[in-house]
């Protein structure tokens, strides 16, 4: 994990932590949103963003209609536990994606491996550490990059950055048709996250 030395954040770094662990990519999509707030408190909303609070219709939709088949799979074992709270260190902590890196008031990035455009995804646990050299056949990498850079004298541009590596040619075919369908629904997700993030920065008062 990687971390600027000093307590200032590291906004004029060129390199991205997604550029870092995602250096070749086979698909990229990327939102932005300014927030009314300046990048500490922008980042600090980001940082600590509960994404069990992203609420909309249509990322709702999308998330039960991805975990049908699933749900198929193991109806005999009654419908799955739902997390109260997933921050990033949840996810870290309790399921197989992983903190790629940080930039302290600038930048997080998390990666998962798997077969995830499968209809029932199969992950695979990589650690940090070993998730960039990762290449093994039938596999591919996600890595999420969420970023605040300053934009004018008080206000801050979220990103919201997706990367997709695909290990081999069968699976990049196989993830293109399965991407062609998720995309619009994926950027629903990005969009609402970023949404979220700019009413925590702008009204922290009313969170919580």
């Amino acid at each position: 994990m990687s971390s600027p030395t000093g307590s200032t954040p590291a906004h004029t770094e060129a390199t991205m932590l997604a550029d870092r662990f995602a250096p070749r990519y086979d698909v990229i999509q990327a939102e932005h949103l300014i927030v009314n707030a300046e990048p500490a408190q922008a980042y600090a909303a980001t940082r600590e963003l509960d994404f069990t609070d992203i609420r909309r219709p249509l990322v709702t939709a999308a998330m039960w209609v991805r975990a049908l088949p699933q749900r198929w799979r193991q109806r005999k074992q009654g419908p799955p536990r739902q997390p109260s709270r997933m921050t990033f260190d949840d996810m870290a902590t309790g399921s197989d994606w992983v903190i790629l890196g940080e930039r302290p008031g600038c930048e997080i990035a998390a990666g998962v491996t798997g077969r995830f455009w499968r209809p029932v995804v199969q992950w695979r646990h990589v650690d940090a550490e070993a998730f960039t050299e990762f290449d093994e056949p039938g596999y591919g990498k996600i890595v999420m990059s969420l970023s605040v850079h300053p934009y004018g004298a008080a206000r801050s541009l979220a990103s919201y950055d997706i990367r997709v590596i695909l290990n081999d040619t069968l699976s990049r075919t196989a993830f293109g048709l399965y991407w062609k369908t998720v995309s619009p629904f994926v950027r629903a997700i990005q969009k609402a996250t970023l949404d979220t993030i700019k009413a925590h920065a702008e009204h922290p008062a009313k969170q919580g």
